[in-house]
């Protein structure tokens, strides 16, 4: 083969690859595909991160997309205030609890959670709060507590993804002192698919409190709409 031809020959499949390279990237971050962050990284996903976890409150620094010391200790206090592997990593279960799941996970991470459509982690993070806050509630109220969740999540006014809503700081005393990592019942895995699947007792409920426990005075500023069980609900 001439030597002109062949070097032609060696360029066109160099760039092929190039553009095949390209192509794939493009396609994994098109299918939602979440980058690991860790110190050193920079970029868009970080200031993402940065953005989140300067909304809840863990995170007062620049965002910059830089992630180094501040980003890094916020990160870790985030992972370690839900139950999260503490190690300053920004993986999968990270960018979930935060509230951008992976596409491909199919867990939806806008308007995460639509009236009759759920997934398996949704229903079963769900009602591992409804564990944690309605143990001892009846049936009806277990879905009530669930059908509160699913409404911040669509308010506009809470995240909007179901992981976002749970896992935001000192929302739910159950993912705060852990009591929502205990066993799951069956009745409570039941509610949580009722109350995704759209029943909602509390009639637009987006709060809900013992009034038998201590409670923050300003709870009660809070329109009620109805009590069930132990459990008093208000918009």
């Amino acid at each position: 083969m001439p030597y002109r031809r062949k070097k032609t020959v060696i360029f066109f499949f160099i760039a092929v690859f190039l553009a095949a390279g390209l192509f794939i990237w493009r396609a994994g971050d098109a299918f939602g595909q979440n980058r690991t962050l860790y110190w050193g990284s920079s970029g868009p996903d970080v200031r993402k991160v940065q953005a989140q976890l300067n909304r809840w409150g863990y995170y007062n620094g620049p965002i910059d997309g830089y992630y180094s010391g501040r980003t890094f200790r916020a990160v870790k206090e985030f992972q370690r205030k839900n139950g999260l592997l503490v190690d300053g990593v920004v993986g999968p279960q990270t960018w979930a609890a935060l509230g951008f799941p992976s596409a491909r996970r199919a867990v939806p991470t806008t308007g995460a959670v639509s009236r009759g459509v759920s997934d398996r982690s949704n229903v079963y993070l769900l009602a591992r709060v409804i564990e944690g806050e309605a143990a001892d509630e009846p049936y009806i109220g277990k879905v009530a507590v669930g059908a509160v969740i699913v409404n911040r999540v669509q308010s506009g006014s809470f995240p909007n993804s179901l992981p976002g809503v749970i896992y935001q700081p000192r929302a739910f005393e159950s993912v705060s002192n852990g009591q929502y990592t205990r066993p799951v019942s069956a009745e409570s895995l039941r509610a949580a698919q009722e109350a995704l699947s759209g029943w909602d007792p509390t009639g637009g409920a987006l709060f809900f409190w013992n009034p038998y426990k201590p409670v923050a005075a300003w709870i009660w500023s809070r329109p009620v709409l109805t009590q069930i069980g132990r459990h008093v609900f208000a918009r």
